[in-house]
């Protein structure tokens, strides 16, 4: 897939999934990549994006398999961002499908 597409949709992705229920890095790069290829390298700088905005805060949980785990938990700020986002997205692709429909005003 193109690179640009990807970093166009992941934010909306990574917030839509943290709209739904807490993640924990790793957890997020095994579920988008099951749909999108992605890297570990390509999430946690978004995450600490999103962190410094302020649409994700972070927690630690024991895990029984290695050491605690941070958990990124969607604020206020992000679920209003989500739902800003997924507006534009949906208008987006509304627009290009038309296009590629060769539908004409």
């Amino acid at each position: 897939m193109n690179i640009q597409f990807k970093k166009g949709v992941l934010e909306l992705c990574v917030l839509s999934l943290l709209d739904r229920k807490d993640f924990y890095g790793y957890e997020l790069v095994e579920h988008i990549s099951q749909y999108i290829n992605i890297s570990e390298g390509t999430i946690y700088p978004l995450l600490r994006k999103f962190r410094a905005e302020g649409y994700v805060t972070t927690y630690l949980e024991e895990s029984q398999e290695g050491p605690p785990r941070k958990y990124y938990k969607l604020t206020d700020r992000g679920e209003e961002v989500y739902e800003e986002l997924e507006i534009e997205w949906q208008s987006f692709i509304d627009g290009v499908n038309s296009i590629l429909r060769g539908e004409l005003s």
